[in-house]
């Protein structure tokens, strides 16, 4: 008697970080349910069985049905609601509704789920910044978390949720906190709204690069696919990992005014024309002080007990993202 292939849930499967973990579970002998408000587009060929699910799930009961029947769920929603960054301002009900009421949605539909099941493993794409700010340059998750921003503190609440859910036995939690992500590969369906993206779509225009700073100011900038792979091998050591939260990250940070100027070499390389100017300008009203600050994250934890590693190189991966943004261009303008 053939065994059923395991079925995990994708919360958030058209989403910048949910399509690219959509595409790494294709390739998987597992069933996938897709879960978003539009369709998400099947990656081909794909040796999984993928199931698209549409909801609002806001709605009442859409998320019951969404997640019945799961062996995991990976919940990579993110209320994003500007043309380009994830900020939300303060007291944003929407944001709220969506960034933390859904997981507390999540755990009151495990909660009466049947008792008979172990509890349901539960992946969460949190977020490095939670941890607001710290005088430290390198990152290891031992700092407090003190977040500046609304999107961080709904960000550090859900995750609070689900852990405290985990405490109690209703589900089995990991939180991985992202760092900065970005770019796109050659079967990317979900726009990057991201600073690096951004930049290199103004290179391609012929605009100059900004920085709201002198170029100094360092990132762990991680591959969109790297992340994928991570979110996905979470679910594969979800025994070793449940109960806590786990950074993610390169392990190098890097000096965004040698990032950009690289982007403006690459769009160069694939244009024929001059590289673009990397230029200074002074930074907006909306900027927060995290925006100034090195960030280096140490995962060491997360890579020991995972085996996960970052494969891409960045230039390989900025080329990535330039290619793809220069054949949305083109295709566009034809």
């Amino acid at each position: 008697m053939a065994v059923e292939r395991p079925l995990v849930v994708l919360l958030g499967a058209t989403g910048f970080v949910g399509s690219a973990v959509l595409r790494e579970l294709a390739v998987r002998d597992v069933r996938v349910r897709a879960v978003s408000r539009h369709a998400a587009p099947v990656p081909a060929p794909a040796r999984a069985e993928i199931e698209v699910h549409t909801a609002d799930l806001t709605e009442p009961g859409r998320l019951r049905q969404a997640v019945a029947g799961a062996d995991a769920v990976i919940h990579s929603i993110a209320y994003i609601a500007g043309s380009t960054t994830w900020r939300i301002n303060e007291g944003d009900s929407a944001a709220e509704r969506v960034n933390v009421g859904l997981v507390r949605d999540l755990v009151e539909v495990l909660r009466d789920g049947d008792r008979n099941r172990p509890p349901l493993p539960v992946v969460f794409a949190g977020a490095v910044s939670q941890v607001g700010f710290t005088d430290k340059e390198v990152l290891d998750g031992s700092e407090p978390d003190r977040p500046q921003g609304e999107y961080d503190r709904q960000k550090l609440t859900a995750e609070r949720v689900l852990l405290e859910a985990h405490a109690e036995k209703t589900l089995r939690a990991v939180s991985i906190r992202l760092p900065t992500v970005f770019g796109y590969g050659p079967h990317s369906t979900a726009r990057d709204k991201g600073v690096v993206s951004t930049m290199v779509r103004r290179a391609l225009a012929d605009e100059p690069i900004t920085m709201w700073h002198d170029g100094t100011v360092r990132r762990d900038l991680l591959y969109v696919e790297d992340v994928a792979r991570a979110l996905v091998a979470a679910v594969d050591h979800v025994d070793a990992l449940a109960g806590q939260s786990w950074l993610l990250g390169s392990g190098r940070g890097l000096p965004l005014g040698e990032v950009f100027t690289t982007v403006a070499d690459l769009v160069a390389e694939r244009t024929g024309k001059p590289p673009v100017r990397v230029t200074s300008v002074s930074p907006p009203p909306h900027a927060e002080p995290g925006d100034f600050h090195h960030i280096t994250v140490d995962a060491t934890p997360f890579r020991t007990v995972s085996g996960w590693r970052p494969q891409v190189p960045l230039t390989e991966a900025l080329r990535r993202t330039v290619d793809f943004c220069a054949s949305a261009a083109e295709a566009e303008r034809s």
